[in-house]
Order: C-alpha cells, then structure tokens, then sequence
C-alpha cells in the first residue's frame, strides 16, 4: 500500500514524496484513512512506527478547507513534553509545505506575548502543552469553543507526569461534537479508563502488543558494582567497546544524576550534552539540535528524553539507571532501532535492581539476555546489597551509629567492670559548679547573698484581699505628662 490510496490530498501526497518517504508504516495506514473519515481513532502503537504522521498528515489534508479566527484554533494536539511539541511543530512545517496553515506552540520557557501574538492572529493549528495551555484560557487569551480535532498524544506519559487532571479539563472545555485522536505506546488500565471517556465508538488500531519492543533492538543486561564509580566505569567501558557505535543517548532517573554523569564524561575525554528538565527552553533545544546534527554523538538525558522524541540515526541506548517504571524501558529503548533500522540497548543492572528487572521482563513477555557475567555470577564481594543510586546515601563507616551492637554492648561491660580506685570520688555537682576562689574559702569567710529589695508595687496575687484601684501604686510615665490645653477665645 502506498500513500496514494490512503485518500490524502496531492498537496500532502507531494510533500511526502519530497521528504523521502513511499510506503505507509502499519499504524498509518490503518488510522489515516479513519480519521479522513472524521471517526475517533485510539491507537496503539510502539515507539518508533510513526504515530505522529499518523495523525499530522490526515489533519493537513482536512485543514484544507476553512480558515481560522482570532483566539479560536481549529485543531488542538497536546504533548506531554516542550521537545515533543516542537517535534510535532517541525512535522507540520516539513509535509505542510505545500499549505499556507498557521501553526503555533505554546509552550513553557517561551515569552506570552510571543505565543499571545500568534494565537490574536488565528491559528490553524495550535500544538501545546497542558499547564502553558491553561494558562493562556486562565488570562482569557484563548478560546476553545471552535476545537474541531483534538489529538492526545503519549497519553501514557501524561499520566506519568501528573497531567490527567489538567487533560480532563480541557476536553470539558472543547466541544462535545469534536474529534478526538487519542495515541499511546502503552495502555495501563488508567488510561483504558480514560479513552472511554474521551471517545465515542472510536476505532481502536493496535498494531503490535502493548508495551512490546522492536524486534530489530538488541536488549542486553550487563552487571555492575555497588559503588557509583564502579557504575561509571562500567559505562564508560561499554561505549568505548560498543560496536557500530553512531550516538547514543545514557538515560538517568534522576536530574542530579544526569548532571554528575555529564561532568564525568567530559572528564575522561568524551563529547556529551546534557538533558533535564531544570535546564530552560534554550538550552534544551541547543543540547537536541547538537545531537540530532551528529556534532555531539552522547546525549545523558532524564526520562524527559524518552518519549517520542524522534531521532532515526541514535544507534544505542545506554540505561545507567534501570527505571523506576517498566513501561519507561520500552520508551527509552524505543529510541533505537526505529524506522526498521537495526538498534542496541545495555541496561546496568546492580544489587537492589532485581526486582525491577522482573517487572520489566514480565511487561515485554521475554527474558532479556546478559552481557558477560550476570549479577548472581559477580564475586559475593562485588554483589553484596546495596542501596542504589536515587536512594538516600549510606552513612559512612566513620560515623558513631556504625559501630554495631554487640560492640557497643561490650564497650559498656569494660566500663561497667573497670576497678574504682582507678577514678576519683566524683564531688557533687553543686560543688564542682562552684568557682575555684570561692571553693577555697572556708565557708565561715564566704559572702552571703545580699537579700533581693522590697518591689514597691504589690502583688494583688499574693494579697487577694487588698483591692486594688486603677492602675495600683504603679503609674506609667506618659501618664504623668502634663497635657498642654489650647486657650479659646
């Protein structure tokens, strides 16, 4: 099949062949022909098989007809992170070339009066995240009465990261009547719950098993200590020895991680950016661009990174941490080996990993294979339990809660048994309180304490009989200051 029989229109047909591509992959030709017929579609489809043109070309060719109003976009498409919007941005500028459609983004880390200006303009198409989309509503800056098509993209991820809530609220402020798109790589029952809600009688596309991984990726654990050093020797000794090595991208869980890994690569001589979601627009962007154009072939990078971030050429993926959650290892692997292109993944597994890495192969249905030795064949020295990195550090062997019990236990029998004519009667603590002058003195010589004075004022608490009148014998100074009395005439 190729894009001719879609239905698309020639416009759309031309800039396809001008991009290079014949043939439709599994997920696009079954969902276009279904959204040109104005059906709710849920689709389900691993990472790297081409969801985003699945939805960006039939909605160019829809465009087509109808103009946009001032504050009131015609499509709506949410993603869950700042670089998936501007991919989804670059999509439209690549196969609407052929179109005069006005596209705009709102996301974080960018001006409001920029993205305000556009949207005042009219937009065809308006590509957003959640929080920065209800910002604009909250000000009055935008509505979403003339939402014809709405399109949820990586709804897995926005669960992930918190955004259900938000996403809930906008579809109650699109219009009942619209169209709804609704993608993601994985389908937990959260998310299940949510499509019924959002569609009506959707056509449900599934083109391979939820959570399923690329038969052209090769998956291997390798085994390391339970020290971070040794975790990142062991890093840099797979990426020196990989082969067919083109770039590759080292996943962290953590953004500190992400940072201190960084500073130890380019240490020992290797070009890397970074990338984590405390690092503004800008630099985010220029760290991508530097990546995708092959100038800096690492790319150490949070979760951020893992989502449909399409980088055809990224031949490895390196997991430094194994994942909190084992839906984000088929997003981080999914990275590699896309567009039919042959990838490989290396997990670090360490002690404290194990359960994890069940969850993991229990979630794509097969084992996955070590690299050398495997963490039960590791010297007990070198395997010993440990916590792992993202947990709170160890206390170190020098601090006094290390000495273990029985030790302690002893230190006090020694103690408790020491011979007394070793120590001195202790004197009691009055005594030694006292200074050294003072001690000296026989006590006949020693002052007595002068007697406290009588308080003038009388204390009613003590002498409930005495009745007390205005302020008692105390008067407060301002009181006693005479008051000046202007004359009258």
């Amino acid at each position: 099949m190729s894009f001719a029989e879609l239905g698309l229109s020639d416009k759309v047909q031309q800039a396809v062949a001008a991009a290079g591509y014949t043939d439709p992959t599994p997920i696009q030709a079954q969902a276009i022909p279904h959204v040109l017929a104005r059906r709710d579609v849920l689709g389900v489809a691993q990472t790297g098989t081409g969801k985003t043109a699945a939805f960006t070309l039939p909605m160019l060719t829809l465009l087509e007809s109808g103009r946009a109003r001032a504050r009131m976009p015609r499509t709506l498409i949410l993603e869950p992170t700042r670089e998936l919007a501007a991919q989804v941005e670059d999509n439209f500028d690549k196969y609407g070339i052929n179109h005069k459609l006005s596209v705009a983004l709102l996301i974080g880390g960018v001006s409001f009066g920029d993205q305000d200006a556009k949207i005042t303009r009219g937009v065809d198409v308006l590509i957003a995240t959640p929080g920065r989309l209800l910002d604009h509503f909250e000000r009055g800056k935008l509505l979403l009465t003339g939402v014809e098509l709405l399109v949820i993209d990586e709804a897995d991820r926005m669960l992930d990261m918190g955004f259900i809530p938000d996403i809930e609220r906008i579809v109650k402020l699109v219009p009942f009547t619209r169209q709804t798109l609704f993608f993601s790589a994985t389908m937990p029952p959260e998310i299940q719950r949510l499509a019924d809600a959002f569609l009506h009688n959707p056509i449900k596309i599934e083109v391979s098993r939820p959570a399923s991984t690329a038969a052209t990726i090769t998956q291997r654990l390798v085994a390391t200590g339970r020290e971070d050093y040794e975790q990142r020797e062991t890093l840099r000794e797979l990426i020196r020895n990989a082969t067919d090595l083109n770039n590759a991208i080292v996943f962290c869980n953590r953004k500190r991680d992400v940072a201190v890994l960084h500073r130890s690569l380019q240490k020992h001589g290797f070009n890397v950016v970074a990338l984590h979601g405390d690092m503004d627009q800008h630099a985010r962007m220029a760290a991508l661009d530097s990546f995708r154009s092959g100038e800096t072939p690492l790319l150490v990078a949070s979760d951020v990174a893992a989502r449909g971030l399409d980088i055809p050429a990224v031949s490895h993926v390196f997991n430094y941490d194994i994942p909190h959650h084992a839906e984000d290892y088929v997003h981080r692997i999914g990275r590699t080996g896309r567009a039919g292109r042959v990838g490989y993944s290396f997990t670090l597994i360490g002690p404290g990993d194990e359960k994890s890495l069940a969850a993991i192969e229990k979630l794509i249905g097969q084992p996955i294979e070590w690299e050398g030795p495997s963490l039960a064949e590791r010297p007990a020295s070198e395997s010993r339990p440990a916590r792992r990195r993202g947990r709170p550090e160890e206390r170190p062997r020098g601090s006094r809660r290390s000495v273990s019990r029985p030790h302690a236990e002893e230190s006090r029998e020694e103690v408790h048994h020491a011979p007394r004519e070793e120590h001195a009667p202790r004197k009691p603590r009055a005594e030694r309180e006292k200074p050294h002058a003072e001690r000296e003195r026989p006590h006949a010589e020693r002052e007595k304490p002068q007697a406290r004075p009588p308080r003038d004022r009388a204390r009613h608490d003590h002498e409930p009989d005495t009745p007390v009148i205005g302020l008692g014998d105390h008067v407060p100074a301002f009181l006693l200051r005479p008051v000046p009395v202007k004359k009258t005439k």
